[in-house]
């Protein structure tokens, strides 16, 4: 393994972009109830919009309900508005102190359209992972123009560039794989 610092900073950033997709498709609803499902959903705080877990306690109560307490009770209308206002088709319960969450079933069409949307945004997670290894090319074809490199150095820079791009397509494909198994479970 070469130890170039473009190579480095390469893994580094297609690192990312792997925790950045599992983190957009966490959102993403299975059958079951996470707190990750409202993860993407800003509240109006007094002026400022803030993520729900900042004000009020998500939990999960059961495998189809969620539960949030507000810290502050005047925010349960708010917070309610959020939930009907995301595009998770979720109706939230208020008994004007506390918030429920059930979590319906998905019809098998959902699902089909959730599993959908996973692996359009697992393509975007690959195109981006491509860009990084496209950038650190440029990046090493430059310093072998510049002759900070040789070619030989460079051929393999570049061969274990796309060996690092492989191994973080094939994460994200796993990932996809999980994901999908997870949103046709019934």
């Amino acid at each position: 393994m070469i130890n170039h610092p473009q190579i480095k900073d390469a893994r580094h950033r297609m690192d990312k972009s792997v925790e950045a997709f599992r983190s957009e498709i966490s959102k993403i609803r299975t059958g079951k109830a996470t707190t990750a499902l409202l993860d993407g959903i800003k509240v109006d705080y007094y002026g400022t919009m803030s993520p729900l877990n900042q004000v009020g306690n998500v939990t999960v109560l059961d495998v189809h309900t969620l539960a949030i307490t507000p810290w502050d009770k005047s925010m349960v209308q708010a917070i309610d508005k959020a939930i009907l206002a995301s595009d998770l088709g979720l109706n939230p319960i208020s008994d004007g102190t506390n918030i429920k969450i059930p979590i319906p079933a998905l019809t098998e069409e959902r699902r089909k359209d959730f599993v959908k949307l996973v692996k359009k945004i697992g393509e975007e997670a690959k195109v981006a992972l491509r860009n990084v290894r496209r950038d650190a090319n440029d990046h090493l074809k430059k310093l072998e123009k510049e002759k900070s490199m040789t070619e030989d150095e460079l051929k393999e820079a570049e061969k274990e560039t796309q060996k690092m791009t492989d191994e973080h397509i094939s994460k994200i494909d796993e990932i996809i794989k999980h994901k999908e198994k997870e949103i046709m479970e019934v």
